[in-house]
């Protein structure tokens, strides 16, 4: 069953507070040396540019039979630039450099990029372990070193490694090579490089898909192939996340700021990061940013854990109105409003109809800016009355209705609330209900049930 967004109205509406959700981290990778097996976490939630750029060497074969080629006793052993067969050293082809991404400490046991000097933007393919706590010297030169794994397994290896003897072969990249049953004035062979002989994914999680005409605006909200920012879309596909189905809760939130990591899954729309309000393999629902550029295209992007979806293009407009008209709602052919009575929360329903004179609360989303502007319509849980910007108009078949509050709802995020009056005169029976904004109707059709008497 698809998990459409939805409100419990009688219930209270979504709460927010609580801790932020971590980083993300995977996949791990393993390390096999000439001196024995080291496993990496990476840390794509700290790094996620380096921790690709990594990955897309790893794909490739690149660092088979590659080697140690550079160890500083107590600081770091190196690798990832070099190769040696037939008795020649030969450097490894790189991609274009990566963009320094430091966030993460360089303590021991982490792996970092390495980069020439006084560019922090240089790193491509070499890589290096901190055998010591670094941090008061990597962390504070030429950028930071961006440290993109730990060690989970394997840290005694790394030590062997760095307690092997250090050679100076040349004056250019190998003067401190560290070197296996070797002496001073030897050819060297193979049996005495450290080789990296393999760098293998062992927990690697599927490229994620988004579905062709996969992304629509809220499917409660009325499921429209377009958005606008601070409305809310459903991303349909394959491998979108791991196991775990949930929505966004209490303990997602800080301070209320929405989260924009849900168990290791992000999006970003426009290359900015959406607030991702349901997770699961085959559905992600988030909610746009406030600042999208609208009368265009902007990309919506899946990330599950380091693995990162094609492109989808989602064409945004300045605004995406819909009401809440869930599926459940629909009797035959026609689709009613969800809507509550002010007096007690409960359904207007066919058994329980609307009355003239009565105060009806509506829901939505899409309705776009409002005043004052500083209250945010995404991202944060609403706080403060803020009133939308755009006028909008509700009219019951041919009677106008008396709109007393259209505007945020508070204690939600970016969900609209609008507190309107039942005209009187109408007949019995099953109303048309024509929403406009900004003088456009609601790409929704939608009814009300009414009733006069008792």
């Amino acid at each position: 069953m698809m998990q459409r967004m939805a409100l419990v109205i009688a219930g209270g509406l979504w709460a927010a507070s609580g801790l932020w959700a971590q980083l993300a981290t995977g996949p791990t990778v393993r390390f096999n040396t000439s001196l024995g097996e080291i496993d990496v976490l990476l840390l794509p939630g700290s790094a996620p540019a380096t921790v690709q750029n990594f990955l897309n060497y790893v794909r490739r074969g690149t660092y088979n039979n590659s080697i140690f080629h550079r160890s500083v006793p107590g600081f770091i052993i190196q690798g990832g630039g070099f190769t040696f067969a037939s008795g020649t050293f030969r450097a490894l082809a790189a991609d274009p450099p990566v963009r320094n991404e430091f966030r993460t400490s360089n303590s021991r046991g982490t792996i970092a990029m390495a980069k020439l000097g006084n560019n922090p933007n240089s790193a491509t393919n070499q890589w290096f372990f901190n055998l010591a706590n670094n941090a008061s010297n990597l962390d504070n030169q030429n950028g930071g070193f961006t440290v993109f794994g730990r060690i989970t397994n394997g840290l005694a290896n790394m030590d062997r490694i760095a307690a092997t003897p250090i050679f100076r072969l040349n004056s250019a990249e190998l003067t401190d090579i560290p070197l296996l049953n070797f002496r001073s004035g030897q050819t060297v062979t193979e049996s005495n490089v450290v080789f990296v002989r393999s760098i293998t994914i062992l927990d690697e999680t599927p490229l994620p898909e988004i579905s062709p005409n996969g992304v629509i605006s809220a499917g409660n909200f009325g499921g429209m192939p377009f958005a606008a920012p601070g409305s809310y879309i459903e991303i349909y596909g394959n491998n979108l996340a791991g196991e775990v189905s949930r929505g966004w809760n209490t303990a997602d939130f800080v301070a209320g700021a929405a989260p924009q990591t849900l168990e290791n899954v992000r999006v970003t729309v426009g290359g900015q990061l959406a607030f991702v309000n349901f997770v699961s393999k085959n559905q992600i629902n988030v909610q746009l940013p406030a600042s999208l550029p609208v009368g265009g295209n902007v990309d919506v992007v899946v990330f599950n854990r380091n693995e990162q979806s094609a492109a989808y293009s989602l064409p945004v407009r300045a605004l995406a109105p819909g009401l809440l008209a869930p599926p459940s709602f629909k009797v035959g052919e026609k689709q009613f409003v969800a809507t509550v009575r002010a007096t007690d929360g409960s359904f207007v329903t066919a058994a329980a109809p609307a009355k003239p004179g009565e105060l009806l609360l509506f829901y939505g989303v899409g309705f776009g800016p409002v005043t004052p502007a500083t209250v945010p319509i995404a991202g944060r849980v609403v706080e403060t009355a803020a009133s939308v910007a755009a006028p909008v108009v509700f009219e019951f078949g041919a009677e106008k209705a008396e709109v007393i509050y259209a505007g945020l709802a508070g204690g939600l995020v970016g969900v609209y609330q609008f507190n309107v009056r039942v005209p009187a005169g109408l007949p019995d029976g099953d109303t048309a209900l024509k929403v406009t904004v900004n003088g456009e109707a609601l790409g929704q059709s939608l009814f009300i049930p009414v009733r006069a008497g008792n």
